[in-house]
């Protein structure tokens, strides 16, 4: 797969000497789906912001499709990589919720029918379609939430940054958003999340890694990472595998067993 993004030895401390990033080398790949997790502190939230020029590095280097982005303005990396905040209201200031969707699609250049479609396709992957003339503090946290990532789909960039999306979203909302990372996926367009929700990362990434004070200390898909061997290295940075991980491998199913098979298994004792 093409190489999207690579981060070379990429360091960052903030201006109080609060070291954020040691050392940090990857390579993410074009359509890849990839989880950070990681203690609060660990690095992750400076990590991504390196990829849209947000954070600068201190030490090392990060290059988008071969290009080093120092130098290269924030408003020309959105049209590489779209970041959806952890907190809406950080993010949303329009006063409805199609002006909201439309806002960065338009600074991309997005005109006319083609804004429309982007728009559209973007309300209803998030399920917002009815709400278009709402006043997005209208909508309640959940809702708000889906209504920050639709405004990142409608620019159609080809890496989408998600923030602990599944926060403050049931069952359904947590749904909503696997099928939209399952459908990023497969357009070719490179997912990143930062998430505790280890069940959705073990569920909708092929990528995991772990931070752990500003270091990547794991790396590889879930079944890998999520299994017993790595137990401790995951409970230093105060986390552990998802129950169906460690009941799957308790039971021979793996660390990436079904929902059916977990039952049948569990049915069987």
């Amino acid at each position: 797969m093409t190489a999207v993004a690579r981060l070379e030895g990429v360091g960052f401390v903030y201006p109080d000497g609060t070291r954020a990033l040691a050392g940090v080398a990857l390579e993410l790949r074009e359509g890849e789906r990839v989880g950070i997790v990681g203690q609060n502190g660990s690095g992750k939230s400076t990590l991504v912001r390196q990829l849209n020029g947000l954070l600068r590095p201190t030490e090392g280097r990060v290059t988008l499709f071969g290009r080093d982005t120092a130098g290269v303005h924030v408003a020309e990396l959105a049209r590489t990589v779209g970041l959806a905040f952890q907190n809406p209201d950080r993010q949303i200031f329009a006063a409805s919720v199609r002006s909201e969707v439309a806002f960065g699609a338009r600074n991309l250049g997005r005109r006319g029918a083609e804004l429309d479609r982007a728009v559209q396709a973007a309300l209803e992957a998030v399920g917002l379609e009815g709400e278009a003339a709402t006043n997005p503090y209208d909508l309640g946290y959940s809702r708000r939430k889906l209504l920050a990532l639709a405004s990142i789909l409608a620019m159609e960039t080809p890496v989408v940054v998600l923030d602990e999306p599944t926060t403050g979203q049931d069952a359904r909302g947590v749904e909503r958003i696997q099928r939209i990372v399952g459908s990023l996926g497969e357009t070719g367009r490179t997912v990143i999340t930062i998430s505790h929700d280890m069940r959705f990362v073990a569920e909708s990434f092929q990528r995991v890694i772990v931070m752990r004070a500003g270091r990547v200390i794991l790396d590889g898909p879930p079944v890998t990472v999520f299994a017993a061997e790595h137990a401790g290295a995951l409970a230093s940075t105060f986390l552990e595998a998802p129950l169906a991980a460690r009941l799957g491998e308790r039971l021979g199913l793996g660390t990436t067993p079904s929902e059916s098979a977990l039952l049948d298994a569990l049915a069987a004792r």
